[in-house]
């Protein structure tokens, strides 16, 4: 069972680690601001409250103590919404009438409880009204004296206050959350170099990646997967000496049964023992290029030295020298080569590894060309670009398994040519280290295969 595709995460919980970084220090930012106007208005609302109230009681025993009776100034509702003005209103000292007030449209009654004291006159807006109540006089014939403030006003006043406390806070928000994104990125930036070290490993000679540059918090992830890369290397390289050990082990033997088998051809009597002599020798052969196959595989594996390193080559040169060497298998199975060059074009590659991927790619087309068959090599322009084509007239591959004619040991079903499996591996392998591009199809005018080699310049 499959695991399910990693997805982008949901929006709170992102998958990447500076969006979350940037999330959580969004929300701080964010809390601590409302935190601060919360408090500012809390604050600012209790030293509001008392300013005033205060002030409240100082207008009232101004208003009490005058001789003779001091008289309220009228006001009108804009006075006393917006600016928060004092409504002042003298009472006869039993309580039971209005003397004077400063604005006659509110009603309130003498509260009976002298002090402070919260009253509500309906349910519109501005309802609310802080009031002072003075205390009876020492005379029985002293008026009464009452103070009331609209609250909806010390409640504006004290949010603007809060508001103001907080109006720094949000300014510097984008700032402040510039600066983190800067520095967030300047601390995935090591992130990415990492990334960038792992991406460009050769898969034949992986190295350990540097912590010169990499945080503390994932220099212990880094360790492990230098580590990991040390067992890789590790394995890599057992698995190439086998390779090499078994190889060179099997060639000496290998060659002296050939050669006894040479020197047995002229005492096998005809008939039926021929038949099986020429059977025993093809299987020698088989073995013997096997053995080589596998040989150029390990080095092929191995790491690149400095004697493999890039140069010039002419491909058209290259290809003539490939089908020269290669007559011989020809001539062996009577088969037509020949080739055929139309442009000029130059590789920067080491020439062994580019003559591993046309020998392997001639050397194939060679085995499955029936006897008596044809093999082409072009070199020519297809789109404007420098390709390199062998062709052969044998069966063809099935679609079916033309995909996997590159995997290491695979033989398309029912092959009656010998081979090991290891040569399209091998031509595929040294093709893509050096930026070359191999394409196999069944041609289509007739029965056989074509290989067509991209090359990673344009001709000159």
């Amino acid at each position: 069972m499959t695991g399910a595709p990693r997805s982008g995460g949901r929006w709170w919980r992102p998958r990447s680690l500076r969006t979350q970084l940037l999330l959580w220090l969004i929300t701080l930012h964010l809390g601590a601001a409302v935190l601060t106007a919360w408090f500012s208005f809390e604050a600012y609302g209790n030293l509001v409250h008392n300013a005033l109230d205060d002030q409240m009681r100082l207008v009232a025993e101004s208003y009490e103590g005058s001789d003779p009776q001091k008289l309220p100034h009228p006001m009108d509702g804009e006075a006393a919404f917006s600016r928060g003005a004092f409504i002042v209103q003298i009472w006869s000292a039993d309580g039971q009438t209005l003397r004077a007030t400063s604005w006659p449209v509110l009603t309130v009654p003498l509260q009976p409880q002298p002090g402070f004291s919260d009253v509500n006159t309906g349910a519109h807006a501005g309802s609310d009204w802080r009031v002072f109540t003075a205390k009876p006089g020492t005379r029985a014939d002293q008026p009464r004296v009452q103070v009331l403030q609209n609250e909806d006003y010390r409640r504006r006043r004290a949010l603007r206050r809060a508001m103001f406390e907080g109006l720094p806070i949000a300014l510097l928000l984008p700032l402040a959350l510039l600066i983190l994104w800067i520095i967030v990125s300047a601390a995935s930036r090591s992130l990415r170099a990492v990334a960038r070290d792992v991406a460009s490993q050769d898969e034949r000679s992986p190295t350990e990646l540097s912590l010169a540059r990499v945080p503390d918090e994932i220099a212990p992830l880094v360790g492990a997967f230098n580590n990991l890369l040390t067992r890789v290397r590790n394995a890599f390289a057992t698995q190439r000496r086998f390779v090499q050990d078994a190889a060179h082990e099997l060639r000496t033997p290998m060659a002296a049964i050939g050669l006894q088998i040479e020197n047995l051809r002229a005492h096998v009597p005809a008939g039926e023992a021929t038949e099986r002599f020429n059977q025993l020798e093809a299987g020698v052969t088989r073995a013997q290029h096997l053995i080589e196959q596998l040989l150029h595989l390990s080095r092929q594996d191995a790491p690149q030295s400095v004697g493999n390193a890039r140069e010039r080559v002419d491909i058209e040169v290259l290809l003539r020298e490939s089908v020269s060497q290669l007559m011989v298998l020809a001539d062996a199975r009577r088969v037509d080569i020949g080739f055929e060059g139309s442009i000029a074009a130059v590789v920067f590659a080491p020439a062994a590894e580019l003559r591993s991927v046309f020998d392997n790619l001639i050397d194939n087309a060679l085995r499955y060309a029936p006897e008596g068959g044809v093999v082409d090599v072009k070199l020519h322009e297809v789109d404007g670009h420098a390709v390199v084509d062998v062709l052969d007239n044998g069966p063809g591959i099935p679609q079916a398994v033309i995909g996997r004619v590159f995997d290491r040991f695979f033989r398309v079903p029912g092959a009656v040519a010998g081979g090991s499996g290891l040569g399209l591996a091998i031509a595929r392998t040294a093709a893509e280290r050096h930026g070359l591009r191999i394409e196999l199809r069944n041609r289509t005018g007739g029965p056989g295969l074509m290989a067509r080699v991209h090359l990673p310049v344009l001709p000159v």
